[in-house]
């Protein structure tokens, strides 16, 4: 992603932390356990009683935090909407599943139209009204960095505000099947949602810069791709405020943080780190470059830098 930088004018997530509807949550983060519960709004502040009741826990936490995002914003309609998604709707896909199995004849439709991948960024679309470009990137752990990517060329091809976002749910059977995934367990297997609008042009609600992504997938990275992606952004290792991990810290940074620690651990667990690093940017004074290191697969790696916009 080549510069001039971008600007997020808003951010919501649902999670395991007290993030939804709360600036400045950054500050009073626990890390997360098996026993922490998902922290869900009121969805009837945010979805008709009719729809609520059709759609499963990720379509609302996902409708949720696009709308809180759009209205925190203030912007009406998004020129477009962009999701990365690395498993989709899995508990409308194992109820799919586990009725073909139980079931004989012809099968409802419902559960099976809710659990294809692009289902969360359909449904946003639909509730919003919403008539413009719409797309799903499902790329297993970068999947999320993919719809950053996306929506960046979609702003510098004259779009004003994007709506990116990244959603991923738990469900009991990952416990026995996330190694062949190719994930580093590290934390407990979480459920998640964050959206963000992502704006050519600087307003007054930004709260800070995404200056560039990059992606390497399937292939094994080292410290040289990192250094290389700080290098074409005029910085090095020690200009880095912060580093946000999932995996082994960054050599040459003061201070590196675990974001699956507070995150718990699902595919697209760096758009949690994007939205930390947000609010982060917006309360602190003195952090101004923050990178997102994700390698929370070995043979995966996505960068994201962010910096502080200046008074």
């Amino acid at each position: 992603m080549n510069k001039p930088a971008l600007y997020l004018s808003a951010a919501s997530s649902i999670s395991h932390q007290p993030t939804f509807g709360n600036p400045g949550f950054s500050a009073a983060l626990r890390p997360v356990e098996a026993s922490s519960a998902l922290i869900s709004p009121d969805y009837k502040a945010y979805i008709e009683a009719g729809l609520l009741r059709r759609m499963s826990k990720l379509l609302r936490m996902s409708v949720a935090c696009a709308k809180d995002c759009i209205e925190q914003a203030g912007i009406g309609q998004p020129d477009a909407i962009v999701v990365g998604t690395g498993l989709g709707c899995l508990q409308d896909t194992e109820k799919f599943l586990n009725t073909s199995l139980t079931v004989e004849g012809l099968l409802p439709p419902t559960s099976f139209i809710q659990s294809t991948h692009n289902t969360m960024a359909g449904q946003i679309s639909l509730s919003l009204g919403n008539h413009g470009y719409n797309m799903t990137h499902t790329q297993n752990t970068l999947s999320f960095e993919y719809a950053l990517l996306d929506a960046a060329m979609l702003l510098r091809e004259g779009d004003r505000n994007v709506l990116v976002g990244a959603a991923d749910e738990h469900i009991d059977i990952l416990e026995n099947i996330a190694v062949q995934l190719g994930f580093e367990i590290n934390a407990p297997l979480t459920s998640a949602t964050s959206f963000f609008v992502l704006s050519a042009e600087k307003q007054g609600s930004a709260k800070a810069a995404l200056a560039d992504v990059y992606t390497s997938g399937g292939t094994a990275y080292g410290q040289e791709d990192i250094d290389a992606f700080l290098d074409r952004n005029g910085l090095r290792a020690g200009d880095i405020d912060l580093a946000l991990c999932a995996g082994a810290p960054v050599p040459g940074v003061t201070r590196n943080l675990d974001y699956l620690s507070l995150a718990g651990t699902y595919p697209t667990a760096s758009a949690f780190a994007l939205h930390y690093a947000v609010d982060l940017l917006g309360t602190s004074g003195e952090i101004k470059n923050v990178l997102i290191c994700n390698g929370l697969r070995k043979s995966n790696l996505g960068l994201t830098l962010l910096k502080a916009i200046e008074a």
